[in-house]
């Protein structure tokens, strides 16, 4: 298997990016990335690029580092995307993507099948970070390096309670433990801790969701009147839809909340058979099996009602 180690010879700078709305996964991917390079390779310039993140990832090493904005005269060497499940997906860096020489991408999206210098999709994967940590070398992972692989891992398993939680996964998981990270605080703090307004907007949406298809669909809103009130912005959203798909009966759970005035982001869950990548394709967004989004503009009843006809057609031929 190709290291990440024999794609640097030769390599004075280099880039690595996520994509737009960066959750966990792909902040722990772009930085665990960018420790690796930090710690082993001093002699290479690298920089990071994120979108605006929420801070209970401040744990992460150098995170402050992350640039929200992009410089297209400073091309890099080397491009490093991870968590792209598509080119149209990447976030502040995509100029620098389409200029930069080399680009490598490491993901786990069924719906990437865009073409790089270099690729490694594996969609059976749990998690970008779990696809990164494969092409490192152990020894050379610091603490530091696996809080941060170790971060995407648990957010896109739902520590370890989704599907696409595979032996493998356990395994490297236990192998980024034995770093000494704080594994617990790391799981408090970014997975399970909540503001008190992201609470209150949750039980909101809960107390207002729809059941629907005989209550095998939920589904939930939030506009950015109701975000303003709770004093909160899109990045404080991550984990509602999670929620949502807790209940019981339930194949699919579907969240929208307004990214934008008349722009709302569709996130989109389910359980066993449902392959909601498919209905996010529709609108030009991706994802997994289990786990997709996209974006849809136009007025809240209109979209809401937009996405329950994509729903309408699957749970109709498993009527």
């Amino acid at each position: 298997m190709m290291k990440l180690d024999d794609m640097l010879q030769g390599v004075r700078t280099v880039a690595v990016a996520g994509h737009v709305n960066p959750d966990g996964d792909c902040i722990g991917s772009v930085m665990g990335i960018w420790l690796y390079l930090r710690d082993n390779y001093p002699q290479i310039h690298a920089e990071t690029y994120l979108e605006t993140y929420r801070d209970v990832f401040s744990y992460i090493e150098g995170l402050e580092q992350a640039k929200s904005t992009c410089d297209s005269k400073h091309v890099p060497d080397l491009m490093i995307l991870t968590d792209i499940s598509s080119r149209s997906r990447i976030g502040v860096a995509g100029k620098l993507a389409e200029m930069a020489p080399r680009t490598l991408c490491f993901d786990h999206h069924v719906t990437n099948r865009d073409s790089y210098t270099w690729v490694d999709n594996r969609p059976d994967a749990s998690s970008a970070c779990e696809v990164v940590y494969e092409h490192l070398d152990p020894e050379k992972i610091s603490c530091a390096c696996a809080a941060a692989l170790y971060t995407g891992i648990i957010h896109d398993t739902g520590m370890f309670q989704y599907s696409c939680t595979s032996p493998r996964t356990m395994r490297v998981a236990a192998e980024l433990m034995e770093k000494g990270i704080p594994f617990s605080s790391i799981a408090d703090a970014s997975f399970f801790q909540k503001s008190y307004g992201q609470n209150q907007v949750t039980g909101k949406v809960l107390l207002e969701s729809r059941l629907l298809f005989d209550g095998r669909m939920i589904l939930g809103l939030v506009g950015r009147t109701d975000m303003q009130i709770f004093g909160l912005e899109s990045k404080d959203m991550d984990g509602i839809v999670s929620v949502l798909r807790n209940t019981a009966g339930t194949e699919a759970a579907v969240f929208l909340y307004e990214l934008e005035e008349g722009v709302w982001k569709v996130s989109m869950r389910s359980r066993e058979w449902l392959d909601v990548s498919r209905i996010a394709q529709q609108f030009g967004g991706g994802g997994h099996m289990r786990a997709a989004g996209c974006n849809i503009a136009g007025k809240e009843a209109d979209v809401a009602e937009t996405v329950i006809r994509a729903f309408e057609g699957f749970f109709s031929e498993r009527a």
